[in-house]
């Protein structure tokens, strides 16, 4: 998995500023707990922290080869799932291998195929080469957006890093926060590229980018493309089977302990129920693991979001498979802990507000780090399929706004900028900028002739998913698992599988009256009778009121504080209002607000970025 940094500076000699370069790849210390390593020459430096999890000994990084022309160094994050087909090809084609890595396959692949290496790789991955052939460096991202990628041109060059904060470690990055990158903060609508500090940007997915002495050019390689569906229900549902079986046994190899994330939800279930089968092949039992707040089966309420608790899902699906599982049991004192919004804050670079799903998730993580390296994930598969409730409720698919902003509390327009201080408030104008966003992304959709009118409104909510909100999970999942050095991998994101579901007419994604059908009908002969039935039920929330007090306290004492910088940005007198409340009867739109201005508290306290207001 591991984090890469880097620096090209054509007009300087960067063998004589080590010392920065390693100041960038410490700050990314927990994405590579297993190594370090630093390749520097005239006018590059490559920084690695590794997480070994393919060839143990022989996987070490930057990995480079001489050739008559000059070196071809690489730095590398996530897994090439085909690496061994690859390898195979490539030594057919006269390539040498000195180690059994997936890192030295694609380093290989680069100097068989150049540029054209993308063509040939399935997995998840941000690597970067610098090719001395050519005084090049390049810049790759996978399809999916799965590992994250930033940079920061230069005049002479370019500064890039598996995360911003390694960015920022280097003195010719300014930690500078202007009102277009806060209007974004608060807008979450994920525009491509936008990386909060101001000169810094996330690189696409399924985009490479070339960086010489002539400047910095950007390619694509691969994005969703609308394509005839000629399959019938019958050979849709056994290619999506086909498919789905293949992928968890690839991404199944590794050489350290593994195990499967499980909700008891259709999504994770699916892929432990495959991960089992795959595993019994090889005489080896699945792991999994859950997460569940104290109290929260036996106090259970259903809301607008969840009718159900997880907890008894989750024990038929460990019976059915017969797991070795483990349950992860928070309580509020643990998801509260300034030291843990610390860790999520930290590990995540921007205050994003989503509190105890992110704390949670973190703690869940932590634990399973202390018995698996490798995890598989449910992730995505809402976005693949249709599983969200808001695909399925006609007036819903019609709203002039990304979906999920018109029905999850949170993510309302009040929510999202009720707590601003008024006068920035009217200054980001968070409402027109996410009509813009909304007008701009529905603009990027690709449609057939002759679609239906309902075809042609339901690819563009998919490719909404998949293109913006998608891509907010992942970067969550991908920052709090690499923060304690755990991998995360996401089969439903396999970009063959999102391109086939992706043009599979909606008729067929809900042919039998229900969410996910495709999905549902392909897996259901590895998951218990119950979870099949079960209606779609969103990662868990706590509903203790004590959770809700915590949070009012906490904000009190920032109120007390005369001289908290957060209230620049927070309504002063909406905290004081909301603190008051009674914590039972507040909203989750309510609580999520507290969850934020804690949140850009503590973001203050741990960047210190120089705000730009006017």
């Amino acid at each position: 998995m591991c984090g890469i940094a880097g620096w090209v500076s054509f007009d300087a000699d960067l063998t004589h500023r080590g010392e920065t370069l390693d100041a960038m790849t410490e700050t990314m210390a927990c994405r590579g707990p297993d190594g370090r390593g630093t390749f520097v020459r005239t006018h590059v430096g490559l920084g690695h922290r590794r997480l070994a999890i393919i060839d143990l000994p022989g996987g070490t990084q930057p990995m480079s080869v001489s050739t008559p022309a000059g070196e071809v160094a690489l730095v590398y994050s996530g897994e090439a799932y085909n690496f061994q087909e690859l390898r195979r090809r490539l030594t057919s084609l006269g390539h040498a291998f000195r180690t059994d890595s997936d890192t030295e396959v694609v380093l290989h692949g680069y100097l068989e195929w150049g540029e054209s290496l993308v063509d040939h790789l399935d997995g998840m991955y941000a690597f970067a080469v610098w090719d001395e052939r050519e005084q090049k460096l390049l810049l790759v991202r996978d399809r999916m957006g799965i590992k994250p990628l930033y940079y920061y041109p230069t005049p002479d060059g370019v500064l890039f890093g598996s995360e911003p904060k390694a960015i920022l470690a280097n003195p010719l990055a300014r930690k500078v926060v202007d009102t277009e990158g806060l209007r974004e903060l608060f807008a979450q609508t994920k525009t491509p590229g936008w990386a909060l500090y101001k000169g810094m940007h996330e690189m696409l997915p399924g985009t490479l980018i070339s960086v010489d002495r002539r400047g910095l050019r950007e390619r694509t390689y691969w994005r969703l493309r609308a394509a005839e569906h000629t399959d019938s229900r019958d050979d849709t549902v056994a290619r999506v089977r086909e498919m789905l079986t293949g992928i968890v046994d690839r991404q199944l190899i590794s050489d350290v302990p593994q195990c499967v994330l499980l909700s008891g939800g259709l999504d994770s279930s699916a892929i432990t129920g495959l991960a089992a089968e795959r595993l019994a092949l090889r005489g080896e039992r699945v792991r999994t693991f859950s997460v569940d707040f104290a109290g929260q089966e036996e106090n259970f309420v259903p809301d607008e979001m969840r009718e159900t608790p997880d907890s008894p899902f989750v024990r038929d699906v460990a019976a059915h498979v017969g797991s070795d599982h483990h349950d992860v049991m928070l309580n509020p004192a643990d998801i509260s802990d300034p030291a843990v919004r610390r860790a999520t804050v930290g590990a995540r670079d921007i205050p994003n507000g989503f509190g105890d799903l992110d704390s949670s998730l973190y703690l869940l993580f932590k634990a399973i780090r202390e018995r698996s390296t490798v995890a598989l994930s449910g992730e995505s598969a809402d976005e693949v399929f249709g599983g969200y409730p808001w695909f399925h409720h006609e007036p819903l698919t019609r709203v002039q706004t990304f979906p999920w902003m018109a029905v999850i509390p949170p993510l309302s327009l009040p929510a999202r900028t009720d707590h601003i201080e008024p006068g920035l408030r009217k200054r980001l104008d968070v409402g027109t900028y996410t009509a813009d966003q909304y007008a701009t992304a529905l603009a990027e959709v690709e449609h057939l002739d002759g679609e239906s009118e309902v075809e042609r409104r339901m690819r563009s909510i998919f490719h909404l998913h998949l293109t913006r909100f998608v891509r907010n999970m992942l970067d969550r999942k991908d920052r709090l698992s690499m923060a304690v050095g755990l991998e995360v991998r996401v089969p439903f994101c396999n970009h063959e599988l999102v391109q086939y579901v992706y043009n599979t007419p909606w008729s067929m994604k809900t042919f039998d009256g229900r969410e996910k059908s495709l999905l549902r009908q392909a897996a259901a002969h590895v998951m218990p009778r119950s979870v099949v039935e079960r209606v779609k039920s969103p990662y868990p929330s706590p509903q203790d009121p004590g959770y809700a007090a915590i949070l009012q306290q906490q904000v009190k004492e920032l109120i007390a504080a005369p001289d908290a910088q957060v209230f620049a940005l927070v309504d002063r007198a909406w905290a004081q209002t909301v603190v008051a409340q009674d914590p039972a009867a507040m909203t989750v739109a309510v609580r999520a607000g507290l969850e934020r201005v804690l949140d850009l508290h503590t973001w203050l306290e741990l960047h210190s970025p120089e705000l730009l207001l006017d």
